[in-house]
């Protein structure tokens, strides 16, 4: 459903050399794996056997048994449509290989024989098999088919690295599989086989090691993946050897991992005494679209591996997720361990690229709006320390508060209280009876509180900036961030409009996450003169108050008037729906290019415990209508920093024509 597949990376309990008591283990395996729903389950390197059998692989009887073993997996998961992939010695042309086999549906569907065999320190392949890397660049026939080995009760088997998934019912084009296969030490090599396999066209890339345990190296190990995975935009699915190995001379910690372009979806923990499984929901289709605008995968000739590609049945597709976690708030950092430096990073791109604008157009100040809500409030942070940075005074920054006819006394005392911490200068310009007097000028009712009265006021409040940057030599600062670009909600060529806006790839949930962050940062910030002790800051202490104040107000733009108590009546996300659920849209959608029915689907299971199904379909009917309408206003936006992977400027990231339909995507 929607290109997810169920992975799972298994560590069987196993005796060296011991074929019969593994063969039972990995099938007794592979069934728990394939009744929880897997299309593709991952053993360690020579499981059949055990990896350290070492002189015991020069045993005839061993190499037998460890082929007869293969054929009886196969013939025991016949039914399942999983796919198993084991580790075995094979003898192919007259040499001994250390091998990975991928059976399904009762056949052996492909050898892979590893390539790099690593011969120092505690590891001796070399002495035992050949490198497979001729049999798999080897051809056969005018047809360009790969190599076959036969093994008997099997055939002939195709010897290669790279499976295609035949396409059929659940194997669309967008969600279409192929694996890439590597053996422990090929990971750990220079130029690693997945990464020609990837730019191939592998999406999935499998290992079957065994890597044994050393200080440090589970970290190391767990980088590798992580990084491989992100640098070949695949999943990774790593498979190795446990504590039951040979501990004649190590020992081994059955490390299982499944990664996606960088993330860690799954691990197992280290040193189990038991069979270990791990299971991953891994999303095949946002890989592939990813690649469409993404990377260097379309600037590489596949033609010599795809000739050598096997291919298996389709691969059974997940019903529902249940081993992937899909976080509700994509953009906002998840691991609260790294907040502050990923907080402090994008703000130190929001700082850097306004440094270099003030210095570009020589402003003498910044002019910003500053309305008492989350957005201008991050903006004038992000002004303040740039000033800091520049060793340029804070009274050179002019905020100014323009009240209208909804703006609360709440909203409008912040202001003034954050502008008074911050210390920069404040002025305050009514502009009620500006706009009172344009209505009168174009003929419009002021009590008809339609699109027209409050367009009105956002125009004027930018008139006001823009003239008053001129006045002063400086330039406007643009407070909009991405999920109002996103959606459209800003008024065109008013706060829509600015010289630079800081703000414009920094979603909703995100502004609200550093602005957090910037208010514990000032809570706990301490004053320490002359060596005494350290005491609280109290003026970072009244800052975190109105940040947190402005934290808890709701979003508004505060262009209609207040309600009977005085309190903000015009609620942005009672009218869009929550800023949330729109932003976990935008991420999906513009990164993955998720269709709707994949954007609700994964909304609904993100969100099962916050939104109800109804909040996200009426949400999902918005943000696509909007998406589509308002790119008008993107098309035209002022210039500011790019901080995450997701930007809508039309310079950059994203070109649409203004006029296109969103007809199919409702």
């Amino acid at each position: 459903m929607f290109g997810f597949y169920r992975f799972a990376s298994v560590s069987p309990v196993l005796k060296v050399a011991d074929t019969a008591y593994n063969t039972e283990e990995i099938i007794r395996s592979a069934k728990i794996a394939a009744s929880n729903g897997v299309a593709f389950v991952v053993f360690p390197e020579l499981c059949i056997t055990g990896y350290t059998c070492s002189d015991l692989f020069h045993q005839e009887l061993l190499l037998q048994n460890s082929a007869r073993s293969l054929l009886k997996i196969a013939e025991a998961v016949k039914d399942s449509e999983a796919v198993i992939a084991v580790g075995l010695p094979l003898r192919i042309f007259g040499r001994l290989y250390n091998c990975a086999a991928f059976v399904q549906r009762g056949k052996v569907i492909a050898v892979t024989p590893k390539i790099h065999l690593p011969n120092q320190r505690e590891f001796y392949e070399k002495r035992h098999f050949s490198s497979g890397r001729d049999l798999l660049c080897g051809v056969a026939g005018e047809a360009g088919v790969p190599l076959c080995c036969f093994i008997e009760g099997a055939g002939e088997v195709p010897i290669t690295n790279f499976i295609i998934v035949k396409g059929g019912a659940s194997c669309n084009a967008g969600s279409e599989v192929r694996i890439g296969v590597e053996l422990c030490e090929d990971l750990w090599t220079p130029a690693p086989p997945s990464g020609e396999l990837a730019l191939a066209g592998a999406n999935v890339i499998v290992n079957l090691s065994a890597s044994d345990a050393l200080v440090g190296k589970r970290d190391y190990r767990r980088n590798l993946v992580m990084n491989q995975s992100a640098r070949c935009m695949a999943a990774y699915v790593y498979a190795s050897a446990g504590v039951h190995e040979s501990t004649t001379d190590m020992v081994f910690s059955g490390q299982l991992m499944i990664a996606e372009n960088g993330s860690m979806l799954a691990e197992s923990k280290p040193f189990s005494r038991q069979t270990e499984i791990v299971y991953a929901d891994v999303d095949v289709e946002r890989l592939n679209m990813q690649r469409l605008s993404e990377g260097s995968f379309q600037d590489f000739d596949s033609r010599a591996i795809i000739a050598r590609a096997a291919a298996l049945e389709c691969l059974r597709d997940c019903d529902t997720l249940r081993y992937r976690f899909v976080s509700s708030t994509p953009f906002v950092p998840g691991n609260t361990e790294t907040r502050d430096i990923s907080c402090t990073e994008i703000f130190n791109i929001q700082c850097a690229g306004l440094a270099k604008r003030l210095e570009a157009t020589r402003s003498k100040r910044a002019v910003i709006g500053l309305s008492g809500g989350l957005d201008s409030t991050l903006a004038l942070l992000v002004v303040t320390e740039t000033f800091k940075l520049l060793n340029r005074p804070a009274s050179e920054i002019l905020a100014l508060t323009m009240p209208g006819f909804g703006t609360t006394n709440r909203t409008k005392n912040n202001a003034v209280e954050l502008a008074k911490l911050l210390g920069v200068e404040l002025r305050t310009v009514d502009i009620q009876k500006a706009c009172l007097q344009h209505f009168a000028d174009i003929g419009h009712d002021p009590q008809k509180l339609d699109v027209t009265y409050e367009n009105v006021q956002a125009r004027e409040r930018t008139q006001i900036l823009m003239d008053i940057a001129n006045s002063e030599g400086g330039i406007v600062i643009g407070t909009g961030d991405l999920s109002e670009i996103a959606l459209g909600w800003s008024t065109y060529n008013a706060d829509h409009m600015s010289m630079y806006a800081v703000n414009c790839d920094v979603p909703k949930t995100l502004v609200r996450h550093i602005v957090s962050w910037y208010a514990d940062r000032s809570a706990h910030l301490e004053s320490c003169e002359n060596g005494a002790e350290s005491i609280p800051n109290q003026k970072g202490a009244a800052l975190a108050s109105v940040l947190q104040d402005i934290l808890d107000t709701p979003v508004s733009p505060e262009l209609l008037p207040a309600d009977s108590s005085g309190q903000i009546a015009q609620k942005t996300e009672s009218i869009l729906g929550a800023y949330e659920i729109h932003d976990f849209f935008l991420y999906h959608f513009a990164k993955y290019g998720a269709t709707p029915e994949k954007l609700r689907y994964l909304a609904k299971y993100a969100f099962k415990d916050q939104h109800t199904n109804e909040e996200i379909d009426k949400a999902l009917a918005v943000f696509i209508r909007r998406f589509f309408t308002q790119q008008f206003k993107r098309s035209c936006i002022p210039d500011g920093p790019k901080v995450g992977t997701i930007s809508l400027s039309p310079r950059a990231d994203w070109r649409m024509p203004s006029d296109s339909s969103f007809s199919d995507w409702v």
